[in-house]
C-alpha cells in the first residue's frame, strides 16, 4: 500500500510541475458520435491556398472521422513541399509536436516516438511530424532549429512540417501536443486523439500503456476495423499564432 501511495504522490508531482510549464490543452466536449463541439477551427475560418505553402487544397472543411481527410501542403524542414494526396495508398500518421512541452519530452525524452516513428515507416507507414507553433510560440522552431533537433534527438519521422500559420492544425481540430491522427490508405481519418492511455509528463507511465496509434497501425496492416476510432487527446495547448 505504501508503494502505490509513493507512486501516485510522485506522479500528481510531476503532473503539477509540468503545469507551470505549459498549459494543459482542454477538448471541447464530443457527442457519442465523436464530434467536436465548440471547435477553433470554423470551416469559414479556412483558406484554400493553390499555389503557396502552406495551404489546404480542395474542398474547405475540417476533418471529419471516417471522411476523406482534408489535403494539405506544408514545407518540411528541409524546405521541401509535401501533399498529404502524395501519399495515398498506405497509412499516414500526423503528429503534433512541441518539443518544449512535458508531455511530448517524455516520449521523446524515452525515445517512445522515435521507436514508434522508426518501426512503423520500416513497415510502410508514412509518418509526418507537424509543429503548428507560431512565431514567437513555445515550441516554434525554424527549419535550422529543426533539422538540429532531428540530428539531436534521432527523430526518425518521414518529414517535420512547418504550420507556422497554423491553418493544417486547426482543419484538423488538433488541440494539444502530442495529438494524433492516423489516416488509411484510402485517404480517409480513421483515428484521432491521444497516443495512449495515460495522461501523464511521467516517462513511468509508458510501461504497460495502450498506444492508441500503435493499435490503429496494426489494425490497418493486418485489414482490420479500427478501434477505438477516437479518445480524448491530452498535453500542452498547441500555441497557435493566433
Amino acid at each position: 500500500m505504501q508503494k502505490h501511495t509513493l507512486r501516485a504522490t510522485t506522479l500528481a508531482a510531476a503532473l503539477a510541475l509540468t503545469l507551470t510549464a505549459c498549459k494543459s490543452g482542454e477538448d471541447a466536449p464530443r457527442s457519442a458520435a465523436g464530434q467536436v463541439h465548440g471547435s477553433s477551427a470554423d470551416s469559414e475560418a479556412l483558406e484554400v491556398g493553390s499555389n503557396a505553402a502552406p495551404a489546404l487544397l480542395g474542398e474547405v472543411r475540417v476533418a471529419e472521422l471516417g471522411s476523406a481527410a482534408p489535403d494539405f501542403r506544408l514545407v518540411d524542414s528541409a524546405g521541401v513541399s509535401h501533399e498529404l494526396s502524395d501519399f495515398r495508398g498506405e497509412p499516414v500518421v500526423l503528429e503534433w509536436v512541441n518539443l518544449d512541452c512535458p508531455f511530448v519530452k517524455k516520449h521523446y525524452g524515452a525515445g517512445n516516438m522515435q521507436a514508434l516513428q522508426e518501426r512503423y515507416t520500416g513497415e510502410g507507414v508514412t509518418w509526418l511530424t507537424i509543429s503548428s507553433s507560431g512565431p514567437g510560440k513555445q515550441g516554434h522552431l525554424d527549419s535550422a532549429g529543426w533539422n538540429a533537433a532531428i540530428a539531436d534527438q534521432g527523430i526518425a519521422a518521414t518529414a517535420v512540417l512547418l504550420d507556422e500559420t497554423g491553418i493544417v492544425g486547426k482543419a484538423y481540430d488538433a488541440r494539444t501536443t502530442p495529438n494524433m491522427c492516423v489516416i488509411d490508405g484510402e485517404g480517409r481519418l480513421v483515428y484521432r486523439g491521444a497516443i495512449d492511455d495515460q495522461a501523464s509528463p511521467s516517462p513511468a507511465t509508458l510501461e504497460g500503456a495502450t498506444n492508441y496509434v500503435a493499435v490503429t497501425l496494426d489494425a490497418l496492416l493486418q485489414g482490420n476495423d479500427v478501434e477505438p476510432k477516437e479518445t480524448r487527446s491530452y498535453g500542452c495547448g498547441i500555441k497557435y499564432a493566433n
